[in-house]
């Protein structure tokens, strides 16, 4: 099957920790890549990232790109940030992280967080006032921080994109796939 040019040079950012859920890192990189898109990913060291599959079965390693350092918010044009309980307890703990969504947000630049990602917008200040969707454990959580949530398999909110689960991974990439052509959800 040939490879779509539909969003080439458009340069995508995905940023992770170990025991990310790896459904949610690997769909969208491989099929953003796929659509012409050049995907980086970027972890807190450069040793490659465990996944995981349900949050609990190690299933195998990411290779990295580099680190939060090395993301150049002005050369990329999306910040993707996927979901697994421990990778969104550790990554909303990274200053770096919060700084780059701060960043990303700043400058209008798009944002997409599936399942447990949401938790990086509530510890870096950018869910109030905002409509987002989330692994339904966190809806207390980003409700608590100012958001609206409600349980749809994809929300966009302006630049924010967010999805609930593994289950949404085609809507959640369709979302960003839009954001980068720059088409309309």
């Amino acid at each position: 099957m040939p490879e779509s040019t539909t969003l080439n040079g458009a340069q995508v950012a995905i940023i992770a920790t170990d025991f990310f859920e790896e459904a949610e890192l690997v769909v969208p990189r491989d099929r953003l890549r796929e659509a012409g898109a050049e995907v980086k990913v970027y972890s807190s060291r450069r040793e490659p990232i465990q996944a995981t599959e349900g949050d609990t079965e190690p299933t195998r390693k990411v290779e990295v790109d580099g680190t939060f350092d090395d993301v150049d918010v002005e050369g990329t044009d999306i910040l993707v940030v996927p979901g697994g309980t421990v990778n969104a307890d550790r990554i909303r703990l990274e200053a770096k992280a919060q700084e780059l969504v701060r960043a990303f947000d700043e400058a209008g630049k798009p944002l997409a967080f599936i399942c447990h990602g949401p938790w990086l917008l509530v510890s870096a200040g950018r869910a109030k006032d905002r409509h987002l969707t989330s692994w339904p454990s966190l809806a207390d959580d980003l409700r608590n921080a100012g958001a609206s949530w409600v349980d749809e398999e994809v929300v966009v909110d302006g630049n924010l994109i967010t999805s609930r689960k593994p289950d949404d991974l085609p809507a959640f990439v369709g979302a960003i796939e839009n954001a980068l052509a720059g088409s309309p959800s």
